[in-house]
């Protein structure tokens, strides 16, 4: 049953470029590039990440923002940053080798249980599960259990695996090509809203499929999510090829990368601190608007261009705004910085 499935995702996905010339540095950064990333994107920025870091040795001497620049358009930017923590840990104090077992993995700065569970079992083959968001919801439709979803599913499942020995029972099973093939089918078939179960391999023996209702497999604890309006003013101030930018703060959202001045004209969150506040009325008016979100804020972004006297006479400076030169490759602009550099009006 679990061979008919793993021969479908051999057949399927054996294409994508982290499972072709696989070593353990491959699969680090593949693995952290994939959480809370999808697939297609990952498949486009894996092979350009590698080109520029092919080792874990270079990526160590890399500066924050230059890994950052190489991570841009996959997003959770603290995910680069940990990254290169990993390879400069594993440089300085494992000889640039990554370590095979779960505890010294455990140790190692940037890395986490999952990640460390990944490396085990589809970097080295051996005999682990790499809990991901698609395996656990996969195992508890199959084992039939009714696990709450939320930051303790991951442990209560742990719990169950351990308890009934799943993991010992898969003996003569390849650990990666199971982690693998599993992944898949709760990225395909088996998805948190929506299941083919017609489709799956393993729908014989699964009970959820069994009780026709697999989807209430893990249970959906309903949370009333409450989001706020956010209006930003950003100002695009230009000259001689150099733009005015602010470097977001460790604690910000978007830390270190470069952002235009960017104010606060109206929210709902009378708490929220992210931005100065601009209490005056300007009487520029933009001549680009965009919506975008982050967290839990529906933001409505004002676009305003100002010449340097403008600035300094409507804006109040209350944070250090710097001149860098406007490159929207080389440069670590956050996206909604780069939504407006890259328009034509500017």
């Amino acid at each position: 049953m679990f061979e008919n499935l793993i021969k479908w995702s051999k057949k399927e996905y054996s294409h994508l470029p982290w499972r072709i010339n696989r070593t353990l540095y491959t699969t680090l950064v593949s693995e952290i590039m994939l959480q809370q990333t999808t697939v297609p994107t990952v498949i486009n920025k894996f092979g350009p990440f590698l080109k520029k870091y092919p080792t874990l040795k270079k990526l160590s001497k890399a500066t924050d923002e230059e890994v950052c620049i190489a991570w841009k358009g996959l997003g959770y930017y603290s995910r680069a940053r940990n990254l290169k923590k990993a390879a400069i840990d594993i440089v300085a104090n494992h000889q640039g080798k990554i370590p095979t077992d779960y505890l010294t993995l455990k140790k190692l700065t940037g890395i986490g249980e999952y990640t460390a569970n990944a490396l085990l079992s589809i970097g080295h083959k051996k005999l682990h599960l790499a809990l991901d968001a698609n395996i656990e919801r996969v195992l508890c439709r199959y084992l039939g259990l009714k696990l709450n979803k939320g930051p303790q599913l991951k442990k209560e499942l742990s719990a169950h695996l351990e308890k009934t020995r799943f993991t010992a029972k898969l003996n003569g099973i390849c650990p990666r090509e199971l982690n693998e093939a599993l992944m898949d089918l709760g990225r395909v078939y088996c998805q948190a809203n929506k299941v083919e179960c017609s489709k799956c391999h393993l729908r014989t023996k699964c009970k959820a499929y069994k009780t026709k209702d697999p989807l209430a497999y893990p249970v959906a604890i309903k949370k009333e999510k409450k989001f706020y309006n956010l209006e930003l003013l950003r100002v695009v101030l230009i000259e001689r090829g150099k733009v005015l930018v602010h470097k977001r703060k460790k604690g910000q959202w978007l830390t270190d990368q470069w952002e235009l001045p960017t104010f606060i004209l109206s929210t709902d969150d009378e708490k929220l601190a992210q931005y100065p506040r601009l209490n005056k009325k300007l009487k520029l008016i933009g001549k680009l608007e965009f919506k975008s979100t982050i967290t839990k804020y529906k933001i409505r972004n004002r676009v305003v261009k100002m010449t340097l006297k403008e600035f300094r006479k409507e804006i109040p400076l209350s944070l250090k705004f710097e001149f860098i030169t406007l490159d929207t490759t080389g440069q670590n602009f956050t996206t909604a910085t780069l939504k407006v550099l890259n328009h034509e009006i500017f």
